[in-house]
């Protein structure tokens, strides 16, 4: 179906070549994932195989053809046998999702009785009978995703190719997209899927060809992603110290009000209404000063010296271990 006999591509204008000595062969019926990081090679493997461009050296062979032999003039018959599905869509956006799919099949003179028979089909395929008339930019991203599906398949191709065809999806309908190209593949239609959702790959369990710099390192039946290294992700940075440092400025402020409270006591209440009962005429009454023996023993709260460094963000906040100074302002 598909076949890379030691094929190697080389850019114009670049140093390291794009693939180099690949070989692989797909069979009918087949769904294989292309995985590896960004520039792999994984892009230019779709490009060949669709004819977009030539390898330097080696040989690519499609539907037992060898792609060199093809004139020019003639690929775009060659491409009637492949159905492309791409990460931005690439709907026509004045054309409604009806005209979007049938497009494809006038371009390459299919007859109006084809056409009315043909678009209804792939449309409920792909699950968006009754949207017909709609507009792409009336359409959710993954409606989006469906339609270019449809066109892709509405031609009844052999082999279907998808380059990151879930990228620019969310999760929920990411799953969809995938269950759909599964359906494709169960009826007969070879999937060559170049992508990173690594999550997917495991999942599936199909046919995966690494590619790393070019070079194909793996060719497993029933494997997964591998290595994830290179996949992006996003993490929430962990802030560290800043439970410490609340708790730091909350005994700061415990110890601040209880030396406050015994350089400056409050009368009891009781004292308090004596004092405001005594009459007017009442001869004052001399005031003993008790010893300091006599003193209630009084134990402030001492703050443990801490290293506020260990504190992570603690320097950020503006504390520091050598005065009693408010905590400076935070967001």
């Amino acid at each position: 179906m598909i076949r890379f006999e030691n094929v190697t591509k080389r850019y114009r204008g670049t140093k390291r070549p794009a693939l180099s000595g690949v070989d692989f062969e797909v069979q009918r019926g087949e769904f294989v994932f292309l995985v590896g990081a960004s520039g792999s090679g994984k892009s230019s493997c779709l490009q060949l195989i669709l004819r977009e461009e030539s390898p330097t050296s080696g040989r690519v062979a499609v539907l037992g053809r060898d792609l060199k032999s093809i004139a020019n003039r003639k690929v775009p018959y060659f491409r009637r046998s492949i159905g492309s599905v791409f990460q931005d869509f690439r709907l026509l956006p004045s054309k409604t999702v009806y005209q979007n799919v049938a497009f494809t099949l006038q371009v390459t003179g299919a007859s109006r009785g084809f056409i009315q028979q043909a678009v209804p089909e792939a449309l409920a395929l792909v699950g968006l009978s009754g949207k017909e008339k709609r507009l792409p930019h009336e359409l959710s991203g993954g409606e989006q995703q469906r339609v270019a599906i449809a066109r892709a398949i509405v031609n009844r191709p052999q082999i279907v190719l998808a380059d990151e065809p879930t990228g620019n999806l969310d999760p929920g309908t990411s799953v969809d997209i995938m269950q759909l190209l599964a359906r494709i593949n169960a009826g007969g239609t070879t999937v060559v899927m170049a992508t990173h959702e690594a999550a997917f790959v495991d999942q599936m369990q199909r046919r995966v060809i690494e590619l790393r710099d070019g070079e194909m390192v793996r060719d497993e039946v029933g494997g997964g992603y591998g290595d994830t290294s290179n996949v992006p992700r996003l993490e929430p940075e962990a802030v560290r110290g800043a439970a410490a440092t609340a708790a730091l400025q909350t005994v700061r402020e415990v110890h601040r009000e209880t030396e406050a409270a015994i350089a400056d006591p409050i009368p009891a209440p009781a004292e308090a209404h004596q004092a405001a009962a005594a009459p007017a005429s009442a001869p004052a009454q001399p005031t003993v000063k008790p010893s300091d023996d006599a003193r209630p023993a009084t134990h402030p709260i001492t703050v443990p010296a801490v290293d506020l460094a260990e504190l992570g963000v603690a320097d950020r906040l503006g504390l520091d271990t050598g005065d009693d100074e408010e905590v400076g302002p935070t967001s």
